[in-house]
């Protein structure tokens, strides 16, 4: 096999508009697109600044009910500042939590798709998933 990366990962939510407000404005992201496909479908990609992987904000699959995502996981620099910046947009942050492998803090988007902020620590190992129940 010859993948290279993850590309895109779809976030469900029930208004593009208020999410792709939130993604650009609160989170600091990116728009790569933003345009009508078909009158019942519009595609929204965003990306941090930086990454090689994009979100589109979908609307449009009966499968994945707008907030039903939990656990993308955001990497960032200065996890007190932006948990803080966070904070002072109206976004209910966690505490700061530590794990062996850094620390964290979670919060959800407008629809209640779950994220974890976190700054991972210098040195910190790769995470190993061979025993995750698939082949590493």
């Amino acid at each position: 096999m010859a993948i290279t990366h993850l590309q895109v990962v779809s976030i469900p939510v029930s208004d593009q508009d208020r999410s792709l407000a939130f993604y650009r404005d609160v989170l600091g992201f990116t728009v790569l697109a933003d345009q009508q496909f078909t009158p019942e479908m519009r595609w929204v990609m965003l990306t941090p600044p930086g990454a090689r992987t994009a979100i589109t904000l979908v609307d449009w699959f009966p499968s994945m009910p707008a907030g039903s995502l939990k656990g993308t996981v955001l990497e960032t620099d200065d996890l007190d500042a932006d948990a803080a910046a966070l904070g002072a947009k109206g976004v209910d942050v966690s505490p700061v939590q530590s794990a062996p492998w850094g620390r964290f803090v979670t919060f959800d988007d407008p629809d209640g798709n779950g994220i974890v902020l976190q700054a991972s620590m210098p040195g910190a190992p790769d995470v190993d998933v061979s025993g995750w129940g698939g082949t590493a």
